[in-house]
């Protein structure tokens, strides 16, 4: 079976990228075809969980519309499971010089963390202009996001950490912002309950926000 091509840039396949935490990997396949049902096919299956890389497995090989990625990626030897496991993107909360060269000797798209001018710079110096901002609230949310947007307009981002519906559209809006990643539309007791239906749901709204609208 031919592995389908990494996308050309994960900043634009949605609005949202669902930030996802994988406990059991039996959940991983319906609840990503909740996701890519409500219109979120960009979905981040974070390394956090022994239960992660084969959770991005099943998603790979069962749920065709989901453009599957691994997040929370710290390690070079991570970037490799990862992508051997059918991660098509690879996103990390920071980077080093190491870790970037694993994730762009590996051939998929990778958004490196940033929350600062300077990382942005050495990452531009670099050749890498799409970027994770994180954590997005607590490193200066949409005002520090707008003034990097003036001297560093090259830079493109996808702000994590702390947005929620009401928040995200004002990211959005911004000339430098893609997409936004968050998890509200995977609320706990959803999925305890299993409930896919409703994860669809907030998917759906999710899916529709755009600048200046609000998720209702």
């Amino acid at each position: 079976m031919v592995s389908p091509a990494p996308p050309a840039s994960v900043l634009d396949l949605a609005p949202v990228v669902p930030v996802v935490v994988i406990e059991d990997a039996g959940d991983a396949v319906p609840l990503a075809r909740a996701l890519v049902a409500g219109g979120l096919p960009a979905i981040e299956v974070t390394l956090r969980t022994p239960a992660a890389l084969e959770a991005i497995r099943g998603i790979a090989r069962e749920v065709p519309g989901a453009v599957v990625g691994a997040g929370t990626v710290i390690r070079p030897a991570q970037v490799a499971e990862a992508v051997a496991a059918g991660s098509r993107f690879l996103v990390s909360p920071g980077w080093t010089d190491v870790l970037l060269d694993a994730m762009r000797a590996s051939g998929v798209p990778f958004l490196p963390g940033v929350s600062t001018a300077s990382e942005v710079v050495a990452l531009l110096e670099r050749g890498v202009r799409e970027m994770k901002f994180f954590p997005a609230q607590a490193a200066g949310g949409t005002a520090y996001l707008k003034s990097l947007s003036g001297p560093l307009p090259q830079a493109r981002f996808c702000p994590t950490g702390g947005i929620g519906p009401s928040s995200a559209p004002d990211y959005l809006a911004l000339p430098n912002v893609g997409c936004v990643g968050g998890s509200w539309m995977l609320p706990q007791d959803a999925l305890a309950a299993r409930d896919w239906g409703r994860v669809e749901e907030l998917a759906r709204a999710a899916a529709g926000l755009s600048a200046g609208r609000t998720c209702r």
